[in-house]
């Protein structure tokens, strides 16, 4: 079965048309013309040739051969048993006949005509003359007849042969007039049908050319487009041509990538919001614990004023910390549950631990991701002020900056090496995989859902001197 032919190849078709159509009937019709030409030519110079032959012998022999038949009896009976003259006559009246016959004008005709009945009026006084020839006592006769009607008819017959011969040479002089005439209308033409090839050429090539770049150039601009990440991108479709496959074979590969993509996105955000609640879900219970095991030892002791202030405490935690299922929070909520960490760890650690919580009054009522400070905290208490001799001192502060809010929990605990801290930062971009046993990690998780919630704009940092002291600072939008 015969492939059909796709629009893509139709338009490439009639681009070939335009361009050869055209050009073959110009050069059809030049060489219509030049073979014209060569065709009347030809058979002009021809006759012309052939006629001449006989403009410039044929009176000359007839005119001697006769005289030899008069004069010379010896002689004329050879010429006349021969049948020379008859035979001159004869080839002259074959050839005339043909151009008779071949001529296609009435003026032409008339004069072929005129010279076939000269012969034939020739052909009778030869006769007249051969009759006598052999006879003795007509040479005087003979003679008169060679002047009075030979040499005469003979001299009729040039002049219609140079007659003729000028009718075919106007005929050449109108030929190549018309030829001239023709050689510059067909220039012309020919100007004009290719300045008009070549524009429409032109016109149409640039259509077609353009019909063709144009949409690879913009599937190519969609292209990278969705290299860079933009899955959202769609290429044009136009018309049902290859172009227009590729169009639409694209858009949906790029829909179906994207819908891909969103749903690995979707299942890692759900994957990590599980592992940040599970790590919650194990941070808890534990502070918990150690918390419920500190408020028993405060009771055996006796110490009812500590059991109330831990309870407490310990209440105003839980409560924030549960902040009936909400993931925002205001700051102020924020506050209070870090205060009420540090005021259940000061109870515990009244020996080593002094805080301060200094955040500006203006801030309070900006939301912000809960669970943001208790881990930097908890980090600040167990890996700085406890690693250290004496009392150390944790304090949590805020301040707004480029539009921006900036929340930062300081300790002068015992630091963290240069080293350490390039292999820290590391671990909390991301860059290293420390599993959850790794003191990072809880940073770690605190960094990955500030991104995950407010983009990679934001997050947390860490800055340190061994042995003086370690800040951790968290960037959040300010929401109202």
């Amino acid at each position: 079965m015969r492939k059909k032919s796709s629009p893509l190849q139709k338009r490439l078709y009639m681009l070939e048309l335009v361009c050869l159509a055209p050009l073959t009937a110009m050069i059809l019709y030049l060489l219509y013309t030049v073979h014209n030409f060569s065709v009347w030519y030809n058979a002009i110079v021809e006759n012309i040739t052939k006629i001449s032959d006989y403009s410039i012998d044929f009176k000359e022999d007839m005119d001697y051969t006769m005289y030899i038949i008069v004069a010379n009896m010896e002689r004329a009976a050879e010429l006349v048993d021969t049948e020379q003259p008859h035979i001159m006559i004869s080839q002259a009246r074959g050839d005339f006949q043909a151009l008779y016959d071949d001529s296609q004008s009435e003026y032409a005709r008339s004069q072929v005509g005129n010279i076939l009945k000269s012969l034939n009026t020739l052909e009778n006084c030869v006769e007249e003359i051969e009759a006598d020839a052999l006879v003795s006592g007509s040479y005087d006769t003979n003679m008169e007849r060679l002047d009075m009607n030979i040499r005469v008819l003979t001299e009729l017959i040039q002049e219609q042969i140079q007659a003729y011969i000028k009718y075919e040479t106007d005929r050449l002089e109108t030929l190549r007039k018309g030829i001239r005439s023709d050689v510059s209308a067909a220039i012309r033409t020919s100007i004009f049908v290719f300045a008009g090839i070549l524009f429409g050429a032109v016109f149409i090539s640039r259509k077609i050319v353009a019909g063709i770049t144009e949409p690879i150039h913009r599937l190519c601009e969609a292209t990278k487009q969705a290299a860079s990440g933009d899955f959202a991108v769609r290429a044009q479709e136009g018309s049902d041509d290859e172009l227009t496959v590729l169009n639409t074979s694209f858009n949906r590969m790029v829909e179906k990538i994207g819908n891909l993509v969103d749903s690995i996105r979707m299942e890692q955000r759900n994957l990590r919001q599980a592992e940040l609640k599970l790590l919650q879900a194990q941070i808890n219970p534990h502070f918990l614990y150690n918390t419920l095991d500190s408020i028993i030892w405060l009771a055996e002791a006796g110490e009812k004023g500590q059991v109330v202030k831990m309870v407490s405490a310990l209440s105003s935690f839980f409560r924030a910390a549960l902040s009936r299922g909400r993931d925002y929070i205001t700051l102020e909520e924020e506050e209070i549950h870090v205060k009420s960490y540090l005021q259940i760890q000061q109870l515990r650690y009244r020996d080593i631990l002094e805080y301060e919580v200094a955040i500006p009054q203006e801030l309070l009522g900006y939301q912000v991701l809960k669970l943001t400070l208790q881990p930097l905290v908890e980090n600040a208490l167990y890996h700085g002020i406890k690693n250290k001799r004496g009392i150390g001192h944790i304090i949590v502060s805020g301040k707004e900056e480029d539009g921006k809010m900036v929340l930062c929990v300081q300790d002068d605990g015992i630091g963290i090496e240069s080293g350490h801290l390039a292999h820290l930062q590391s671990v909390i971009n991301g860059e290293l995989d420390e599993g959850e046993t790794s003191s990072g990690f809880g940073l770690f998780n605190v960094n990955q859902r500030l991104r995950l919630n407010y983009g990679p704009d934001y997050g947390l940092t860490i800055e340190s001197e061994y042995g003086a002291w370690t800040k951790a600072a968290v960037t959040v939008p300010i929401i109202k």
